[in-house]
């Protein structure tokens, strides 16, 4: 979900250098070179090749070149920060790719869908049964209306895996003090409340960064059900920044501050030191996402350590994860569709299960590894319920820095909930008037 940006300012000036020459002197390609009849696949995406991702894409190349004998594939790596900078001026460009790996969402493969700069796949996505496999949550985020606005309309990406918020626990430490899973929100509680009885924070938490506001969507999700989540991602109703539930998430992750569960020094703490806090075993319990499950299965050595979905929710932050998109500008079009159907196929996302990714299609029983496993049945568990919430910064652009100064007030006390609720509600309703709703 979220990348480093070292080194982005550099790659970005290269990359537009080189799409500024290529632009002079021409494509080098003609028209015969489209279609069925292409002879070579341009695939751009950035996806480390040791990652869950990494892997199954690199197999899929691999199977797309077994069914295209006559057909060369040219995968160039590119960092997140490029394609995320410079998108609209490559897609506006003869060099565009014929598919790449893009972010979703209504800021950025929406604003390119509705500045027709993206193929629509709405035909091949039912030709194909893309529309079966993935399920309504997970379609949201692959369909844009003709604002761009995500949820509806016609299919401009196709997702195949997934990510979404969880509980990490330390199970040595929770063994310890003979304490369970707790199955409510009230049982999370009386288990934090335990931890706190032994001089212990209870939850690892980065508050400069991304995880608190999440723990704090969690939270107003526990209130909430789909409805809510429509109207203040999808603009479907006007949203009540005091209503019940950004109210409860707001004022009760005060009070776990004020309870000593977050400590008010986490303002300050970044996403990676809030992992490697936990990690070392300093904290029994960590809430966020699935791309550290990965890493925690290869990093942590001293503990036993599990999962659980944050208790008595039935909605949780998460999404599908980026998408293929296949630029209009496309020479190979009817290739690329080829290769996200491989993608979508059981052997690859078997092998994305198995290497610690969250498949959106994978057979549940090819899954050998137990912990991914468990990582994977949850994610179906949320996604086959409609259970996914997406992101609490998703709705507005810059909200992402908005939650993150309004979260921080409320864990150094500098703020009261009622103050962070009408923070985060200007920019949240100006959006809404720039775009006419």
């Amino acid at each position: 979900m979220f990348r480093t940006r070292a080194g982005a300012a550099a790659g970005a000036f290269l990359l537009a250098t080189s799409l500024a020459l290529t632009a002079c002197s021409g494509s080098g390609s003609d028209d015969k070179n489209s279609g069925s009849d292409a002879k070579t696949l341009t695939l751009w995406h950035y996806e480390g090749p040791t990652s869950a991702m990494g892997i199954a894409w690199n197999k899929a190349i691999d199977i797309f070149k077994q069914k295209h004998p006559g057909v060369t594939v040219k995968f160039e790596e590119k960092s997140f920060e490029q394609i995320q900078q410079n998108a609209q001026m490559i897609l506006n460009s003869d060099s565009a790719p014929d598919i790449m790996e893009y972010n979703k969402g209504n800021a950025t493969a929406g604003l390119l869908s509705k500045q027709g700069l993206l193929t629509d796949l709405s035909d091949q996505a039912t030709q194909r049964g893309w529309d079966k496999k993935l399920s309504n949550s997970l379609q949201t985020t692959a369909k844009y209306d003709d604002n761009g606005i995500m949820g509806s309309g016609k299919w401009f990406g196709v997702p195949n895996y997934g990510e979404y918020v969880m509980v990490y626990y330390n199970q040595d430490m929770f063994k310890k003090y003979n304490l369970q899973v707790p199955a409510t929100l009230d049982d999370f509680t009386k288990v934090m409340d335990a931890f706190k009885a032994k001089g212990i924070t209870p939850l690892s938490v980065g508050g400069a960064e991304y995880p608190a506001q999440q723990i704090f969507y969690e939270l107003a999700l526990s209130k909430a059900d789909r409805s809510f989540v429509d109207d203040y991602q999808l603009y479907k109703n006007k949203v009540d920044f005091h209503g019940p539930q950004l109210t409860y998430g707001a004022q009760t992750f005060s009070d776990w501050v004020s309870k000593g569960y977050i400590a008010k020094n986490s303002a300050g703490i970044k996403a990676e030191d809030m992992g490697v806090a936990w990690e070392q075993g300093k904290f029994p319990i960590l809430i966020s996402g699935s791309w550290w499950y990965g890493r925690f299965a290869s990093e942590v050595k001293n503990f036993q350590w599990g999962t659980f979905l944050f208790p008595g929710n039935s909605l949780h932050p998460g999404s599908s994860g980026n998408i293929w998109v296949v630029p209009e500008k496309s020479k190979a079009k009817s290739l690329a569709y080829d290769f996200i159907d491989i993608t979508m196929s059981p052997e690859i996302q078997n092998l994305l299960g198995n290497s610690g990714g969250v498949p959106v299609a994978a057979d549940a029983s090819a899954i050998t590894d137990a912990k991914n496993k468990e990582l994977i049945d949850n994610f179906n568990k949320i996604s086959s319920q409609d259970g996914l919430a997406f992101y609490p910064d998703w709705p507005a652009p810059g909200y992402y820095d908005v939650l993150v100064a309004g979260v921080q007030g409320l864990i150094n006390g500098s703020k009261t909930p009622a103050a962070f609720l009408d923070e985060i509600a200007k920019p949240y309703n100006q959006n809404l008037t720039d775009i006419g709703k």
